[in-house]
C-alpha cells in the first residue's frame, strides 16, 4: 500500500497541473500562440542539429542564437498586455522568417566548425 500513496499523489499533483494550465489559457485569451512556439522550438532543434554536426561554427551558432532570443523576447512583448494582435504575430512571423533563412544558409555555406 506504501507503494501505491506516491502514485496516487503523483497523478493528482499531473492534473492540477493540467487544469491550472487549462485555467491559464482560458484566463487570458489572445496570448496562446502555438503555432510560434512551436516553429521556435523548431529553429532552436535546427541550430542544436547543425551544432552537432558540424555545420555551424561557434560565431554562427551565437549569432543566431542571439536572433533566436529577439524573437522570444518580440514574442513575450506582444504577450505582455494580454493579447496578441495580428499585426504583432504579423511581426514576429516575419522575424522568424528572416531567421529561418538566416539558419538555412548558414548551414549551408563553406564554414564548417573546428574539430
Amino acid at each position: 500500500m506504501k507503494t501505491f500513496s506516491p502514485l496516487v499523489a503523483g497523478a493528482a499533483l499531473a492534473l492540477a497541473a493540467v487544469g491550472a494550465s487549462a485555467q491559464t489559457a482560458a484566463s487570458a485569451p489572445g496570448t496562446n500562440t502555438p503555432r510560434i512556439d512551436q516553429r521556435q522550438a523548431n529553429q532552436e532543434q535546427r541550430i542544436d542539429k547543425g551544432i552537432a554536426s558540424g555545420q555551424l561554427t561557434r560565431r554562427e551558432t551565437r549569432r543566431l542564437e542571439k536572433e533566436q532570443a529577439v524573437i522570444n523576447r518580440a514574442e513575450d512583448k506582444a504577450k505582455a498586455d494580454g493579447s496578441v494582435t495580428a499585426k504583432e504575430r504579423r511581426r514576429v512571423t516575419r522575424m522568424q522568417n528572416r531567421a529561418s533563412k538566416d539558419i538555412y544558409r548558414q548551414k549551408n555555406d563553406a564554414q564548417v566548425a573546428k574539430p
